[in-house]
């Protein structure tokens, strides 16, 4: 009877070196070389300086190759780059087995906005030198990436004179309710009636100071918890809140050459 292939016994002792676990023309050696080749001060990126007490930082190269191995392999969270980072064999390659928490891996991306972007010009420019960009036919579309702001927490002036006017006329029925009740002399209706008509007034105030905010941005809508992100159609007569993020391919090899996020729908999108 023929016997299952066996794999290796898990005590036993193996040589090797991250080196050995990764192939010539695996992703991660032009990751690694082309971030080793990049003057990050000059992109603006922040750079740790060595500290002469206490515990030694991250070099900042550490954090852009985990941050363009995520981006290549689509892992977004910073958690997850976290853990790859202490399980994923090409991540231990390409980081020397170093393993940053997910809180300087967040920082890094937080604090350099700006220099990640002028990265991205460097590597268009870098694909165009490499003649993997043609430049002849460009193909621009746009897709709606669902922001983190709830439907309910997007308002503009239409909204916001529904829910005043809602408000005014709870209250007045309200008041009508307690001028009979007062005849009446029912206190504990009466008690329940006023904290009614309190709750009405703390949410009028909030509506009235939301209609400020929205005068005064000079926008047709605000959006409470993420406030760049607008209400747009996504599909069909379907509204989210969301952003519309443009991207231009190239058509010789269909690689992403530019990108844009708006937050308005397609019409103009080419003039933003």
């Amino acid at each position: 009877m023929m016997q299952h292939i066996t794999g290796i016994a898990r005590n036993q002792m193996v040589f090797t070196s991250l080196e050995d676990s990764i192939s010539e023309d695996n992703p991660v050696r032009f990751i690694d070389a082309f971030v080793e080749n990049i003057d990050l001060k000059a992109l603006g990126f922040e750079l740790r300086t060595p500290k002469t007490e206490g515990r030694p930082s991250f070099n900042t190269q550490i954090f852009l190759k985990i941050y363009l191995y995520g981006y290549l392999n689509g892992l977004r969270s910073s958690r997850k780059l976290e853990k790859e980072s202490i399980r994923n064999i090409e991540l231990q390659w390409l980081l020397f087995g170093l393993t940053p928490n997910y809180h300087s891996i967040s920082d890094f991306r937080k604090d350099n906005a700006s220099g990640l972007k002028k990265l991205f010009k460097v590597f268009v420019s870098f694909l165009k030198d490499a003649d993997l960009i043609a430049g002849e036919t460009i193909a621009i579309d746009g897709t709606k990436s669902r922001a983190h702001n709830s439907k309910k927490a997007n308002f503009n002036q239409k909204k916001l004179d529904r829910h005043l006017a809602y408000i005014e006329e709870k209250t007045q029925e309200y008041l009508d309710e307690l001028a009979r009740n007062d005849e009446l002399e029912k206190s504990t209706t009466i008690t329940h009636i006023q904290e009614k008509i309190e709750r009405l007034k703390k949410n009028k105030l909030h509506y009235e100071v939301l209609e400020e905010k929205l005068k005064a941005s000079g926008e047709p809508q605000i959006s409470t918890t993420d406030e760049d992100s607008r209400a747009l159609l996504v599909q069909g007569q379907v509204v989210e809140v969301s952003y519309n993020i443009q991207a231009a391919v190239d058509a010789q090899y269909n690689l992403v050459v530019a990108t844009h996020t708006i937050n308005r729908n397609d019409r103009n999108a080419l003039s933003a």
